[in-house]
């Protein structure tokens, strides 16, 4: 990281760190920043993106139904950015096996990783019940997310206890980093004035403009030692959820960062430099409203779907169950007999039964070969865990 590329206008200030190399510490948030009209125009837009989407939601009494297909489509994508790859069937079926007590399995730690990102959002919504965004809780959700998992070895749910950075490859030293975070004897001030952020009623920037700054905060910190993107892209939603702006995870940006993977990381990185914001604000807001008109045809597509299931088993004498069975679908497009059986609370045979209705109707479908404990995957519902236009294949980001 070369001094020489930081102007006075960064907004923080370098130190000397390990191995001769300099550190960025950034300067607590600013709480206003002007916007020129281009910018309001982007936040106008992205303001009305969400309202449709929430919108789209109010006819779901449930919207969590609908909102869980695009958490495991945001686990894939937002895990794709640090290198980690699965296929939205390998991610359902370790997730059914993993609710099936009778068939613990051992996967690929890729998918172990995808399917933890999934839970670590599941455990923050929990958590948000009765504890706010806040230190402890991006702890917690770090612990969730490495815990069992390659990055296991790097203390989750602990703030980094050694200095890191961000290389330009696999062997990266520290003197030719991208990007060196604060030094650990600076972390805590950092993160102090990271979380007095969050909680400041007295700033006057609009909250999207707000949700941009603290997204830029938290990833130039880089408060862990492994998984400091992944849990930063997981508060986006978070916080929407928290600040009232939306009832349920139904907004993430993942797949527009991971379309403009260079941009993001270059303009992340010039706010750090020259105190660019507006090009980062501009940024964020795009991907806020492109974000959401993609949800919000999404979440239609899906209310839609669920819709015509339901209409195919109305004048069934079991129309209830299979109804339940449908909906859990939407929570997570597989399913066991056993965990059916659990589900509707009846015996394996009565379950089966209902299972295999719904795979002669063509809505799921076993993809294990097995004559045991089966797995059943619907894959219309599955097809939407898929970025849509889609890049698998393009390589990704070192993990960060």
């Amino acid at each position: 990281m070369d001094p020489g590329d930081f102007a006075e206008s960064a907004p923080g200030r370098l130190v000397p760190t390990t191995h001769g190399a300099h550190a960025f510490v950034p300067d607590p948030l600013p709480r206003r920043i002007p916007l020129p009209p281009a910018t309001v125009k982007r936040l106008a837009a992205a303001e009305r993106a969400i309202g449709r989407l929430s919108g789209a939601t109010l006819r779901e009494f449930n919207p969590y139904l609908i909102s869980s297909p695009l958490l495991h489509r945001e686990a894939i994508l937002s895990s794709r950015m640090e290198g980690t790859i699965t296929t939205p069937e390998q991610l359902v079926l370790l997730e059914a096996e993993e609710a099936d007590d009778a068939q613990r399995r051992s996967a690929d730690e890729d998918t172990a990783e995808v399917l933890n990102y999934v839970r670590a959002m599941q455990h923050a919504l929990r958590r948000l019940e009765n504890l706010p965004i806040s230190l402890r809780l991006i702890q917690e959700i770090h612990r969730v997310l490495l815990s069992g998992v390659r990055g296991n070895r790097e203390g989750p749910g602990v703030f980094r206890r050694s200095q890191n950075f961000i290389g330009t490859g696999p062997n990266s030293r520290i003197e030719d980093a991208r990007f060196v975070p604060p030094p650990i004897n600076m972390l805590d001030e950092c993160l102090g004035d990271f979380e007095a952020y969050l909680h400041d009623e007295t700033i006057e920037d609009p909250f999207l403009v707000q949700l941009a700054l603290a997204h830029y905060q938290f990833e130039t910190i880089h408060p862990f030692r492994d998984g400091n993107g992944r849990v930063g892209r997981l508060l986006i939603p978070l916080l929407m959820i928290a600040k009232d702006r939306l009832d349920a995870p139904i907004l993430y940006l993942s797949a527009h960062f991971e379309r403009n993977r260079e941009t993001y990381a270059d303009l992340l990185l010039e706010v750090s430099r020259k105190g660019s914001w507006i090009p980062w604000i501009d940024f964020f807001l795009d991907g806020v409203t492109e974000s959401a008109h993609e949800s919000t045809r999404q979440a239609t597509a899906l209310l839609d779907l669920r819709q015509q299931y339901h209409r195919r088993f109305q004048s069934d004498r079991s129309s209830a169950r299979i109804i339940r069975l449908i909906d859990e679908l939407f929570q997570s497009p597989s399913i066991t007999i056993r965990r059916a059986a659990s589900i509707l609370d009846i015996t394996a045979q009565g379950a089966a039964n209902n299972v295999h209705k719904l795979e002669e109707a063509g809505i799921v479908r076993e993809i294990t070969g097995r004559t045991r404990n089966q797995v059943f995957v619907a894959d219309e519902i599955l097809a939407f865990l898929y970025d849509q236009p889609d890049t698998r294949g393009e390589g990704a980001l070192a993990r960060v």
